[in-house]
């Protein structure tokens, strides 16, 4: 059974930011575990990002920092990565397309999580 699980801790980048110009940057540490019985392999990441006027952008790609981790069951792999926002707050969630030790490919879900900028209102 695929049992992937993605935990996300984010970040404001205060220093990269510039919030007079509209810009927000923020960074999110990404923890992925398979809890699962066999072994799976990260192929690619969609993310979905939503700022906080409701504009979308979607990312899609190979791998995540430039890696297509394998992950044994109970081994975890951990990433840390960016984004930038035109307002001080907003959501990602996304998924990753994994590919199991018998060759199924399948979803692990990221669930949402808010960026956030401190003292702003959402």
């Amino acid at each position: 059974m695929n049992k992937i699980e993605v935990k996300v801790q984010p970040a404001y980048i205060a220093e990269q930011s510039d919030p007079s110009n509209n810009h927000y940057v923020f960074s999110y540490t990404v923890t992925i575990r398979n809890n699962g019985s066999m072994p799976a392999k990260l192929l690619t990441r969609h993310w979905v990002i939503t700022d906080g006027d409701g504009q979308i952008q979607e990312v899609r790609g190979d791998g995540v920092i430039g890696e297509q981790p394998l992950l044994q069951p109970g081994e975890g792999f951990q990433y840390t990565s960016g984004t930038f926002m035109n307002t001080p707050f907003g959501t990602m969630h996304g998924s990753y397309q994994m590919v199991s030790g018998t060759g199924e490919k399948f979803d692990a879900n990221i669930p949402a999580f808010q960026l956030s900028a401190p003292n702003t209102l959402h």
